[in-house]
């Protein structure tokens, strides 16, 4: 069970860190929000600094070949840039949530420390997604 359990907090870890990036470069290059770019490279630090120690479990747990929730096929996307961010928001928001439950197993601190970030990254979407911004992510 053990490594089952490590399997599913790479995949998280990796959803998070990817979602992450996807908001900072699209902040960074399309939206030209470098404050909001400097804010998602920092949640990107601090997801690191939560499963740095654990690198090489999370690495030998990977099962790439036999992830049976992985596809080849990739549609074009089709919507908007705030579409985009939206989604990435929520696939970060949903893996920090994972690894918050399952915390845990990697120490008892990881649990706060991922809900943390998971607060942030709430406080970001609304920041950037608000009605205010919006006119702006979709541009």
């Amino acid at each position: 069970m053990g490594s089952k359990v490590w399997r599913l907090l790479d995949a998280n870890a990796n959803r998070a860190r990817e979602g992450l990036r996807i908001i900072e470069d699209t902040a960074r290059f399309v939206l030209e929000k470098p404050y909001v770019a400097r804010g998602m490279r920092e949640l990107r630090h601090g997801l690191d600094a939560l499963v740095r120690n654990h690198y090489k479990k999370l690495l030998l747990a990977r099962d790439v070949a036999g992830d049976s929730g992985r596809t080849n096929a990739s549609k074009p996307y089709k919507g908007s840039v705030q579409d985009l961010l939206a989604a990435n928001f929520k696939r970060c928001e949903e893996a920090l949530r994972v690894l918050e439950e399952y915390g845990r197993v990697m120490s008892p601190g990881s649990v706060k420390i991922a809900q943390g970030l998971r607060f942030k990254v709430y406080q970001w979407e609304t920041k950037l997604l608000s009605n205010g911004s919006r006119k702006h992510a979709s541009t």
